[in-house]
């Protein structure tokens, strides 16, 4: 299927924001940095003192904008064409962290980036055209019907798990807890965006949505939501190198959307198997970019995967070896302050 009006502005939209929220993860890294430098305790471990860095809400208001524009894509567009889009923040965070964090981005990376924006093209191409929806009622009755309660009750299940049970014993040793409980929680969210945005739309159109107590509900849904997946993403951030987390969260954030979204908007229903095959093909490609750009990142992913020790300084690669034995860049973000000599004697092993 080509690209219908809608979709092409759900397309633009999605652009956008992929720019501003890849941006955002190294401007908010950098605030994460200097408040641990000055504070002497990190995200990761509790601290909360990023709150007073004008560069990590500088960070935090690149993402809003990015986040609105994406709000605004999916109440135009599905989101199993506007989610795997959110590839290309991966690219912009890769390409800025090589260039500003210092983290590097090999040719094999650079591979990974063209694979995930040709992936996005065949995406975008097959995307399915949405069936017009009237009223936050018909929402509403998708997301009750049987099929997407058994994955809300599965999704809130696992939730529980990660916060109470795995986060304390190994959150900052194994990157998947901290970014599992940032995708699980983020499905839901576009579900919910999905029907607020549209909601707001039709309202927009002369047809009050706002009268409906549904239309509140999937508002108070957004919020918990977005605030769950800020907190977690937060600690993600600050424990692990940003060329690990972007990738991680991405797939596993992006393949539980889409999942989401087939089970409660019936986005394949309608679509010949030529274009659902096309679709999971694209997918499929964007998924192995993701993976080969993760592969090439210089990271500590003996510490990430197997949980061989808590990082040793507040910053994020301060004073460690790269996973692939170069030694750290001597520049100034790298130099060991007093206090961050002190921290690392404090710091567990």
């Amino acid at each position: 299927m080509g690209l219908y009006e809608d979709n092409l502005k759900g397309f633009i939209l999605a652009l956008l924001s992929s720019g501003f929220i890849g941006a955002s993860f190294i401007i908010k890294k950098k605030g994460l940095r200097r408040a641990a430098a000055v504070s002497g305790v990190r995200a990761g471990y509790g601290g909360y003192a990023y709150l007073l860095e004008p560069l990590w809400w500088l960070g935090m208001i690149t993402m809003i904008v990015g986040e609105v524009a994406n709000f605004v894509a999916y109440a135009f567009a599905p989101a199993i064409l506007v989610t795997p889009l959110g590839a290309l923040s991966i690219i912009v965070s890769a390409v800025l962290a090589h260039f500003i964090l210092k983290e590097k981005l090999h040719q094999l990376g650079v591979l990974g980036c063209v694979m995930c924006i040709s992936g996005s093209v065949v995406i975008v191409i097959h995307a399915p055209q949405e069936s017009p929806i009237t009223s936050v009622q018909e929402i509403w009755n998708m997301a009750t019907q049987p099929s997407f309660l058994l994955y809300l009750g599965s999704v809130i299940v696992l939730v529980f798990l990660l916060i109470f049970h795995f986060a304390p014993r190994c959150g900052h040793t194994n990157v998947l807890v901290f970014t599992g409980i940032c995708s699980l929680m983020g499905s839901l969210s576009v579900m919910s965006v999905k029907a607020l945005g549209t909601a707001l739309k039709l309202t927009f159109e002369g047809k009050n949505q706002l009268v409906y107590p549904e239309t509140w509900f999937f508002m108070f849904i957004v919020a918990t939501c977005v605030i769950t997946q800020m907190n977690y993403l937060n600690k993600a951030l600050d424990t692990f190198n940003t060329a690990v987390v972007s990738p991680i969260y991405y797939v596993m954030f992006t393949s539980l959307t889409i999942l989401a979204s087939v089970i409660m908007f019936k986005d394949w229903d309608g679509q010949s198997t030529g274009s659902i095959i096309s679709e999971l093909c694209g997918f499929i490609a964007v998924l192995s970019g993701t993976i080969l750009l993760n592969s090439t990142k210089d990271s500590d992913r003996g510490s990430s995967f197997r949980g061989g020790h808590a990082p040793l300084s507040p910053t994020l690669s301060t004073g460690l070896f790269s996973g692939n034995g170069e030694s750290p860049k001597h520049d100034e973000e790298n130099v060991l302050l007093p206090e961050e000599i002190c921290l690392r004697k404090q710091e567990p092993y």
